[in-house]
């Protein structure tokens, strides 16, 4: 999927040392409420790992990321490098991994996060649950 300042491709290594970057960055911007001194790099590697991805990439360089773990159709993870938000690279991202999954697709949000929760629902998503998590409570949407 292509667009004139970025498009959407498959993970490859090469990938990994901005995508911590990116990981890190936008966690710090999307949850603001958690200290930021407990975001690692590494901690990309261990969210992802054995999870599928595709990746943002503008300029050569990965902008954000999805990954879900295809045996549950769940997406465990989106995220935009905080410089490139709001450009729709988000929304391009979920639709290229709703293209490659089964439904129902879930995911988690953390309720605090409103500016994803507000995306998600946007984009057709349903909250079927609650829950907590060591983050705060979260919502379990679904997609038909």
């Amino acid at each position: 999927m292509k667009n004139p300042c970025w498009a959407i491709s498959e993970y490859a290594p090469q990938h990994t040392q901005e995508l911590r970057q990116v990981y890190m960055q936008a966690r710090r911007f999307a949850f603001p409420w958690i200290n930021p001194d407990t975001f690692y790099l590494h901690d990309f590697d261990a969210v992802t790992e054995d999870e599928t991805l595709l990746v943002a990439i503008s300029q050569n360089v990965p902008v954000g990321f999805i990954a879900w773990w295809p045996p549950d159709n769940f997406i465990h993870s989106l995220f935009v490098s905080p410089a490139f938000t709001g450009k729709g690279i988000g929304k391009s991202l979920l639709n290229a991994c709703l293209e490659k999954i089964s439904r129902p697709a879930t995911l988690k949000c953390l309720q605090k996060n409103e500016r994803a929760l507000n995306f998600y629902r946007s984009q057709g998503w349903i909250i079927t649950a609650e829950g907590e998590s060591e983050d705060g409570f979260y919502f379990l949407l679904s997609f038909e």
